[in-house]
């Protein structure tokens, strides 16, 4: 297994290997743009709406151009550019020890936690599928889980511009011969959706609240668009799983309450990625 991989890894040698690392170091770094722009881009859309449907003029500061693109990075302290040099994925936060270059402010350790993260995953999907079309495949749909995962987990949305992209692209790569034929890509988009809308609807019914968003239902959607319907069971249940030890961990260190919600798109993520990463072994060991 493991000579299969190093051989995947290096199929066009050490320079191969060492632009595909600086290559994920680089997607790491747009998805951290990605994770803190998007939903602000989407705030700023429903203020918009909100006050031209109540006849309102318009906030000054949502006018202003703001997209992935623009305006360029700056220092949240002291609002100053952030130089070529300073934005290497990984090394400039290295370099710059954490802090901004000009007014010495923080910079979150997360940013190159992203990166590192979405690089080590990259290298595993290479490791796991080649530098072949399936394995781009594998790869961008881990990128949009690691977006998802992060976007859920600070603002508790799922955005329809990734979700619904990502089920699409899912059934569009099965119709190529991707992870399973089209009609079990098919299905499971249908069912994977279907399942949490019933679950949602039942559980607001007998309780009168709502358990989780229709973003989890696209999430899950696109899991089954990916991965097909045998693979729904197993993802749902490492899910539960993974959520419910988050949960009791969390709440006897004391870090939330048992009433406060949970982002549930997070361990959807992982439970897809996992899936993804062993679709037959998962579907063998939770069918025992």
């Amino acid at each position: 297994m493991f000579d299969v991989a190093a051989d995947h890894l290096f199929t066009y040698g050490w320079l191969g290997f060492l632009l595909a690392i600086w290559t994920a170091l680089s997607i790491g770094s747009f998805l951290n743009v990605v994770i803190y722009r998007l939903p602000a881009m989407m705030n700023r859309q429903w203020d918009n709406e909100a006050r031209a449907f109540l006849e309102q003029p318009p906030n000054p500061e949502s006018s202003e151009p703001f997209n992935l693109m623009v305006p360029r990075s700056h220092c949240p302290g002291c609002r100053k550019m952030i130089r070529a040099w300073q934005n290497i994925p990984l090394f400039s936060w290295l370099g710059l020890r954490g802090r901004c270059a000009n007014c010495n402010t923080p910079i979150s350790i997360r940013y190159p936690f992203i990166e590192l993260f979405t690089c080590l995953a990259t290298l595993l999907i290479i490791g796991l599928f080649g530098f072949t079309g399936l394995g781009l495949a594998a790869a961008t749909f881990t990128w949009v889980l690691i977006a998802l995962t992060f976007i859920d987990y600070d603002t508790q949305l799922l955005p329809d511009q990734l979700t619904l992209p990502l089920l699409w692209l899912g059934l569009l790569i099965n119709y190529a011969g991707g992870f399973v034929d089209l009609g079990s890509a098919v299905i499971g988009a249908i069912a994977g959706y279907g399942f949490l809308w019933l679950t949602y609807w039942g559980f607001k019914l007998v309780t009168g609240k709502e358990g989780m968003g229709y973003g989890d239902f696209k999430l899950f959607g696109a899991i089954g668009a990916w991965l097909g319907w045998q693979i729904l069971p197993s993802a749902i249940l490492i899910a539960s799983l993974v959520g419910l030890l988050y949960a009791l961990i969390t709440m006897l260190a004391g870090k939330r309450s048992s009433a406060q919600p949970i982002a549930f798109g997070p361990f959807l993520a992982v439970a897809g990625w996992v899936s993804m990463l062993g679709r037959d072994t998962v579907i063998a060991l939770f069918t025992l």
